[in-house]
């Protein structure tokens, strides 16, 4: 059984992040290392580990061997953002977007999941009336049998859920971390408490073998 803290984030140092040190959602949720820690620290407490899109790709790159290994032992990652190297398993590089206008960055649910229950793709889009915040890029193609999420118009996958890589889950997000859409006073707001009972729920299911969606 996942307790509050069993959730590993790693803290990529970069100046827009630097107030998750000291945030009081942050600190009672995960437990929050500098990302380089990743070689010395004991995973075994942990069922998910959260890596930022600001995270030193070259580094997990180098030690994706411990990605691979966490994985294999029924737990979970999640990434958000550009994949430029291939440390995360079965996942793609991430593909630029031609875009011809604002509209091609318009978020649409593939199927409805727990995460996104109850979030308008509406406040996913747009950011103070811009859009493009939520996500600009996308990995493609996914992996056999993924669970697409989320998609932008053409149908090119945004956020998908991959359990045929690796005995684990990985979610993988085409954009920013989905735990920093918090406080926004409006429907993303669910986003962040949702995945963290998505990932108690999925690591549960995982540990008995099986599978869920």
């Amino acid at each position: 059984m996942a307790n509050s803290n069993s959730i590993l984030y790693l803290d990529p140092g970069h100046a827009f992040g630097l107030s998750n040190r000291t945030n009081p959602f942050m600190n009672k949720h995960f437990t929050i290392i500098d990302q380089y820690q990743l070689t010395q620290h004991n995973l075994e407490p942990y069922c998910c580990i959260v890596v930022h899109d600001f995270a030193d790709q070259e580094y997990l790159y180098k030690n994706r061997a411990i990605i691979q290994v966490f994985l294999e032992a029924g737990k979970i990652v999640i990434f958000g953002g550009h994949l430029f190297r291939e440390w995360l398993p079965g996942c793609p590089i991430f593909t630029p977007r031609t875009i011809e206008s604002h509209e091609d960055y318009n978020v649409y649910k593939k199927i409805d999941h727990p995460i996104f229950e109850g979030v308008d793709t509406d406040d996913m889009t747009y950011n103070k009336g811009v859009a493009g915040f939520f996500a600009r890029v996308t990995h493609s193609p996914v992996p056999a049998g993924s669970d697409v999420l989320l998609t932008f118009r053409d149908g090119m996958a945004i956020t998908y859920i991959d359990r045929q890589s690796t005995k684990g889950t990985i979610l993988v997000h085409s954009g920013r971390d989905l735990f920093a859409h918090r406080m926004q006073n409006k429907s993303t707001d669910r986003i962040s408490t949702q995945l963290l009972q998505w990932i108690q729920d999925e690591y549960q299911v995982l540990q008995k073998g099986g599978s869920t969606k």
